[in-house]
């Protein structure tokens, strides 16, 4: 298979040279809108860029959206809101990048793990709901705690892996019958809609990803979701040191933030916005192509759940054991195609092996088998 597989993709990208498994793509209004920020001189936090990209993501996603530094700066600013504390619960995947659980970790408060499934690779309800039937129960105060600490449980986090929307309708459900606040890790999901509704709109809260190896970058950079003016009106105050609008003073009316994107960052994310939705259809070409490669293999190609419309942001395959799936990323890797495995579960980390978690079965099986397969879109200028 693997010999196969890196002449096909070889072919596809029309090159023997190295292939990496996503890369940016620049070929609108980058490098003018940069220029003009640089020359504006408003390189930093305030410049119209900023505004101007927060306007685009909520014209898109149908969400209020605040922009930040990065997808983590989101991902906390979000849990903030969502009044996640020290010493709170935060229901989240053993199978997810690393960074959802190191923000959980740095407001002091604590991740659960619960499995997720094969269709979405996303968190999986009726782990979901297991889990609380089993694990917690409502208080007199209507809170979600937890048996054995009578902690609270005061948010649950999917992520749609590899831009793959989990089954929001279920957990939302979940969530709203345990009081528990749905905070959706939409990092790897832009463009990706689930019942025509963009991910990251659904719950509570929501958070994107612009890092540069998502489907549109910023550099670094990341969005808050919100679903409606005061929410946006709160985060953008706290993303911005909580400092109260003066003409000259400087008094800030809580303990805050600093996260606010800068001016630059935002000007490449506008003009890689203009190119969103081309990048998303080369996108689901290429995911097509891999579909109809693997078509008559023993090797699983991740389609989009039947629900959803994906990006196919990293493709995907489930490969039949972990031994094929070792020797599919040594050969493609030593041919110079970029693969890489799934992430290491959560659980299986240091900082993370004692936290609590349920049954996780398919964690586990996909962790031995997920191969991402190189996905950067293929334009007419693109260069591999």
């Amino acid at each position: 298979m693997y010999k196969e597989l890196t002449k096909f993709i070889q072919g596809y990208y029309q090159t023997n040279s190295f292939i990496p498994l996503h890369v940016p793509h620049f070929s609108g209004n980058e490098k003018k809108y940069l220029i003009e920020t640089i020359d504006s001189t408003f390189v930093s936090s305030v410049g119209q860029y900023v505004e101007q990209l927060e306007r685009q993501i909520s014209d898109y996603t149908g969400a209020q959206a605040i922009a930040t530094v990065n997808g983590s700066a989101a991902l906390h600013a979000a849990l903030y809101m969502a009044d996640v504390r020290a010493n709170d619960l935060v229901i989240t995947q053993s199978l997810t990048f690393v960074a959802t659980c190191n923000i959980i970790h740095m407001m002091n408060a604590e991740p659960i793990f619960v499995d997720v499934n094969k269709q979405s690779l996303s968190m999986c309800p009726v782990a979901l709901e297991s889990y609380l039937e089993e694990h917690a129960y409502l208080c007199v105060e209507g809170k979600a705690r937890d048996k054995n600490t009578q902690k609270i449980i005061k948010a649950v986090v999917p992520m749609h892996t590899f831009g793959h929307p989990a089954q929001l309708d279920e957990i939302a459900i979940i969530c709203s019958k345990w009081s528990i606040a749905l905070v959706e890790d939409a990092a790897e999901s832009l463009g990706s809609f689930y019942k025509g509704k963009h991910t990251g709109t659904l719950g509570d809260y929501g958070i994107l990803s612009f890092n540069g190896n998502k489907i549109i970058t910023t550099g670094g950079g990341g969005m808050v979701l919100c679903k409606n003016q005061a929410q946006s009106k709160e985060t953008k105050h706290i993303t911005t040191t909580a400092k109260v609008a003066h003409a000259y003073e400087f008094y800030h009316d809580q303990a805050a933030f600093n996260y606010r994107m800068p001016n630059l960052n935002a000007a490449l994310g506008c003009a890689q916005m203009e190119m969103l939705t081309q990048f998303l259809t080369q996108k689901r070409s290429l995911a097509a192509s891999y579909q109809q490669f693997f078509k008559n293999s023993d090797y699983k190609f991740v389609q989009e759940p039947e629900y959803a419309k994906s990006n196919y942001w990293l493709n995907a395959i489930i490969c039949p054991n972990k031994s094929l799936r070792d020797e599919l990323l040594e050969k493609t890797n030593q041919q110079g195609v970029m693969t890489r495995p799934i992430w290491q579960l959560m659980h299986h980390l240091p900082m993370y092996k004692y936290a609590k978690r349920g049954p996780l079965p398919v964690s586990e099986f996909l962790e031995s088998r997920v191969v991402n397969l190189p996905s950067s879109p293929i334009m007419e200028s693109s260069k591999i």
